[in-house]
């Protein structure tokens, strides 16, 4: 019995240390955007960091299932996908030429809150709190 359940701890340690390190290529695309030429969210979203952060997801998720960690997995891999939507958005705007009045403040807004999803997402799985649904 102990055997079982040190090893279900050491599977869920180690879910937890893959779930830190998605934070992290998240951050590290977010610092590129920062520091580099791109603009935050287009390094989010486009930076292979956080491409090879949601591939992870993805290839992890079965094995988080029924843990707390599913909230965080859900909460990184819709983070992804609504930021590409918005920026897909802000790009169809930009084309119209009219809509880079309100394309540019979008993306502005978008950044801060791509920024804000993976701050809050790294700080609770910190402190093995769910995200919320």
């Amino acid at each position: 019995m102990t055997d079982t359940l040190e090893l279900d701890r050491d599977r869920l340690d180690g879910l937890v240390r893959i779930t830190h390190l998605i934070y992290a290529l998240h951050a590290l695309a977010i610092l590129a955007g920062l520091l580099g030429t791109a603009t935050v969210v287009g390094s989010f979203v486009g930076g292979i960091p956080s491409i090879a952060a949601v591939i992870l997801n993805y290839v992890k998720r079965s094995e988080t299932r029924g843990t707390f960690l599913e909230s965080h997995f859900r909460w990184q891999i819709r983070t992804f996908w609504y930021a590409l939507l918005w920026v897909v958005l802000a790009i169809l705007l930009v084309l119209t030429i009219v809509g880079i009045v309100i394309a540019l403040p979008m993306l502005l807004v978008l950044s801060v809150w791509v920024v804000y999803r993976v701050g809050r997402g790294w700080l609770a799985l910190n402190e093995r709190r769910p995200m919320p649904v």
